[in-house]
């Protein structure tokens, strides 16, 4: 059985393939239109993955869409026309797309995507629930998905066994942790449902003095971890913004505009709304776990992408194990959807599903072929020299682009598709934040770590492939690799084993046979406002761009000191603000 799983008309549209029960191929549309957090229709991402699985639309199975849209848009009528005066303007803004497109969802597949199929519609918070528990290698745990919102639910737990899964309780919209966070990044001057992980990278600056004031205005903190939001303070249940004036008066402190630094006042709001996420989310899965009784839990929804409540919830050992799904946002519905749809209509056994090598992959012949038509200088050696040259070409300082294998799936960057640089050098941070990332001098950069020495550095003593978790950089380490450790001393850790990625473990493995360290920094590869790269001519482009010295495409490695200004001027692309 061949199902497709698509997620969009929202944001981070994405979609993904189940073929014989295995999560064959995935993709967010943002990778192929450039267009960051693409919310269309994902063609792009739908042609890839039926090229992927050797499949034509006339093989597909089912579609399963991640959402169920008329609950949504009930949802959404009901808000408006209880405050009609208020919601007028969002109102008119909403019902064009919803009358022509939303509403329609079925039909769009048929007529876009030429599939003549049964479409089905799976709950959102049910889509987040399968995505990470049939992908884990749990056969028995409790699931806990909390963001936004979906149709009503604003988080939802429940219990997976075997290949079944049953939700028991959900929190319902307005009242909702992900929209909380989200009020707080629109008034720290942050985009909403894009850059919240901004909030997280700025709170350690600050202090979280704000916090009582918070919990004793804003939001009521149950027992259970539900929570209650005084309405009086925000405005997304009916206007265009986030927040109101009140909010500001709260504080005393205007919303900060884009662009502008960010003073104490920020960073201290910042400190106390994660201090606030950080109390929930505990009291959440210890009332889960007390309600289950399971010891393994899975994790999903764009709540779960709080790398430092991750971090903070697996110290307090409320469950044995803690798995995160990667593509714990929209994008991740896709998957979700599609496998929930695969278990209930077919008995096939649960397996851990692969979320390394699903993605998009250009050959090393199609990287050559772009190469020689630009008349762009490369060298190309074996692998293992390869691996040697860019951890010398990283220990003495420069800045590599490294863009080997398939696409990852997700918001991380998990060394395919990644920047590296020597975390030893105390201004690094400073430099890829200005020069190459062209982004905010708050932000944080991840360590990736050889699987066998990451309890030497941090203290993590499990694997964390997929960069979802913070842990404490060792006291004694922390002078080693200042360029990865946050000021609160912390890490977003990615650990790396040759069966996961064998280049960029051949490329750590020669960085400490030269340094003897076993840690590089790893960043997303892209700049500021633009996607990941894809194809060949994006990741050139990006290496034009920003401030990269050195880059790693497929087999062929490239330096920048020997591309002509002219080549480097025909491919530069203009910066973007997000």
């Amino acid at each position: 059985m061949n199902i497709l799983g698509i997620s969009c008309f929202y944001h981070d549209a994405a979609a993904a393939l189940v073929k014989e029960g295995l999560l064959t191929a995935a993709c967010s549309e943002e990778r192929f239109t450039r267009i960051k957090q693409d919310p269309e229709l994902p063609k792009n991402a739908v042609a890839y993955c039926l090229e992927r699985g050797n499949l034509t639309m006339n093989d597909i199975d089912y579609i399963v869409f991640y959402d169920k849209p008329f609950l949504k848009f009930d949802r959404i009528l009901t808000g408006y026309m209880g405050q009609p005066f208020r919601s007028y303007k969002a109102f008119l803004k909403a019902l064009p797309v919803w009358l022509s497109r939303k509403l329609w969802t079925d039909h769009v597949i048929y007529k876009e995507l030429g599939f003549e199929g049964e479409v089905l519609f799976i709950p959102h918070h049910l889509s987040h629930a399968a995505g990470t528990y049939f992908s884990s290698d749990f056969n028995d745990s409790a699931i806990l998905t909390i963001d936004g919102v979906g149709e009503w639910a604003t988080a939802s737990y429940g219990i997976g066994e075997g290949t079944t899964i049953k939700l028991l309780k959900e929190m319902h919209y307005p009242h909702s942790v992900g929209l909380l966070y989200s009020a707080f990044t629109y008034y720290l001057g942050f985009q909403v449902n894009s850059a919240e992980y901004k909030v997280m990278g700025l709170a350690p600056y600050g202090k979280p003095i704000y916090s009582d004031l918070i919990e004793e205005k804003i939001v009521k903190i149950h027992d259970d971890g539900s929570i209650h939001l005084n309405l009086d303070y925000f405005s997304f249940h009916y206007g265009l913004t986030m927040t109101n004036e009140k909010f500001e008066q709260l504080f005393n402190h205007p919303k900060r505009e884009p662009e502008e630094e960010t003073d104490e006042f920020a960073e201290n709001i910042a400190a106390s709304i994660q201090a606030v996420i950080e109390k929930i989310v505990l009291k959440m899965a210890a009332h889960v776990r007390q309600e289950t009784g399971k010891t393994n839990l899975c994790l999903s929804g764009g709540v779960a992408l709080n790398c430092k409540a991750n971090g903070l919830l697996l110290k307090q050992n409320i469950f044995d194990n803690i798995y995160v799904q990667p593509a714990s946002g929209d994008a991740g519905g896709a998957v979700g959807c599609a496998l929930y749809a695969s278990h209930k209509l077919s008995d096939g056994p649960k397996q851990k599903q692969p979320f390394f090598g699903i993605g998009p992959r250009h050959s090393a012949n199609d990287c050559k072929t772009f190469l020689d038509k630009h008349n762009i200088p490369y060298k190309a050696q074996s692998e293992d020299e390869t691996a040697e040259t860019i951890a010398g070409y990283i220990a003495e300082g420069n800045i590599v682009a490294v863009y080997q294998g398939a696409m990852e799936f997700g918001p991380r960057a998990l060394g395919f598709r990644s920047i590296l640089a020597d975390p030893r050098n105390n201004n690094m941070k400073e430099k890829i934040n200005a020069a190459v990332k062209y982004r905010e001098p708050f932000r944080p950069f991840a360590p990736v770590v050889l699987q066998e020495d990451v309890a030497d550095y941090f203290d993590c003593m499990g694997d964390s492939p997929y960069m979802l978790f913070n842990f404490k950089v060792k006291r004694e380490k922390r002078s080693l690799i200042p360029a990865v450790t946050h000021i609160d001393n912390s890490s977003r850790i990615q650990t790396v084993t040759e069966y996961d990625n064998k280049i960029l473990y051949k490329i750590l493995c020669a960085f400490k046979k030269q340094t003897g360290l076993p840690v590089l920094l790893n960043t997303s590869f892209n700049l500021r406002g633009h996607a990941i790269v894809n194809k060949p001519e994006d990741a050139f482009a990006t290496f034009c761009s920003g401030g990269i010295d050195k880059m790693l495409l497929q087999a062929y490695i490239i330096d920048k000191t020997n591309v002509s200004n002219e080549i480097i001027e025909h491919f530069i692309f203009e910066k973007k603000l997000d």
